[in-house]
This record gives structure tokens, C-alpha cells and sequence, in this order.
């Protein structure tokens, strides 16, 4: 595969949790979520120890992989169907909306 959308991704992802057998009920929602905030610290450690900027955008997408899990999880437990692509260009646009360096107060 060449190239996928965030919705195809999903569908990957949840054919690969049911595929490895991995927690599939609304119980491991939360679990989800936790993993991606451990994959984000994964990737920031990675980034300070100086490894490769291949080694951190992997962590990066570990943490995306339990992000579309969680929503496709969100899907299968409650009878929807989230549109991943859709949302994500309207927050894209929402925020090209906003005034330049929106909601930052101080100089980082």
C-alpha cells in the first residue's frame, strides 16, 4: 500500500488488533489512551537521547496506531462510524482560521 487516509489506517489498525488478538472491548478504551501518552514519552525520550529521526517518528506513529485503535474501538462499542479524514480537515481548517501563533501568551 502506497499510500492510505487516516480511515483506511484505522481499518488497518483494527484488523491488526483483531488479527494479534489484542483487547477488543469497551474495558480497554482507556488502556488505548494511556498507551499513546506512554508511545508520546517514548518518542521524547528517544528525541533527547539523540537517537535517529527514524527511531522517534516510529514512536510517533505508535502513539497514532493507539489513536485510531481508540476510535475505531469508539466505532465497534458504539454502533458508529467516525469519519477520521473529515474531522481531521476540519480541525486543519478551524485552525488556519485562527490569528498566528494562536493561544501562546508567552515566547517559548
Amino acid at each position: 500500500m502506497a499510500t492510505c487516509t487516516f480511515n483506511q489506517a484505522k481499518d488497518l489498525i483494527r484488523r491488526l488488533v483483531s488479527e494479534k488478538g489484542f483487547p477488543d472491548d469497551e474495558s480497554a478504551l482507556t488502556q488505548k489512551l494511556l498507551w499513546a501518552f506512554v508511545e508520546l514519552g517514548e518518542a521524547a525520550d528517544a528525541y533527547k537521547k539523540g537517537d535517529s529521526w527514524g527511531d522517534v517518528c516510529e514512536e510517533l506513529i505508535d502513539a497514532i496506531f493507539y489513536i485510531l485503535d481508540f476510535i475505531g474501538l469508539v466505532e465497534k462499542t458504539q454502533g458508529l462510524r467516525i469519519d477520521v479524514d473529515q474531522i481531521f480537515l476540519d480541525k486543519w481548517r478551524r485552525n488556519m482560521e485562527r490569528p498566528v501563533r494562536y493561544g501562546q501568551r508567552r515566547a517559548i
